[in-house]
């Protein structure tokens, strides 16, 4: 089956004491478009100085992942709806649990998206809980994981055309 293909090269190198468990684990992640980011494990899963703090973590990019696709699902919809946004904001957060003994996994992820629409007055307001919806549906990330997103999102903000 055909599909589409993404990479990413994760780098790292010893920095420290390998063998006594005092070793950097700062790394980098490199993408296709040339970008490359400091990454590292999240200092509350790895005490400091052995985390990058300044640096992002496997955890945050999970987040920041499904909030992304999310924000990209809905912006599509909201034009195709004949809905002009002006901005998106989401302060999303995910919740790490024990699942099972020594295992830990995110397991929930809260989107709170603050859409602002270009506007003269608000719209019915089912539509923005209906594209939120439908969004989540069709996110690829949200469909590619197994843990709970729950959406909250903030009231609509309006701005005059």
């Amino acid at each position: 089956m055909a599909g589409h293909y993404y990479s990413a090269q994760i780098e790292w190198a010893c920095d420290g004491d390998y063998a006594a468990n005092a070793y950097s684990r700062g790394h980098i992640w490199r993408f296709d478009g040339g970008l490359e980011i400091p990454a590292s494990s999240s200092p509350t899963v790895v005490p400091l100085p052995h985390s990058v703090e300044a640096a992002i973590d496997p955890e945050e990019a999970f987040v920041a992942a499904i909030s992304s696709c999310h924000m990209l699902s809905f912006l599509d919809l909201a034009r195709r709806a004949g809905f002009i946004v002006a901005s998106y904001r989401d302060d999303a957060q995910g919740q790490m649990s024990r699942v099972a003994r020594a295992k830990m996994a995110i397991t929930k992820v809260v989107l709170r998206p603050l859409v602002t629409l270009v506007a003269d007055k608000d719209p019915d307001p089912t539509w923005l809980t209906d594209l939120h919806e439908k969004a989540h549906e069709i996110c690829f990330i949200a469909n590619s994981v197994k843990c709970e997103i729950v959406l909250e999102p903030e009231p609509l903000k309006l701005v005059a055309p």
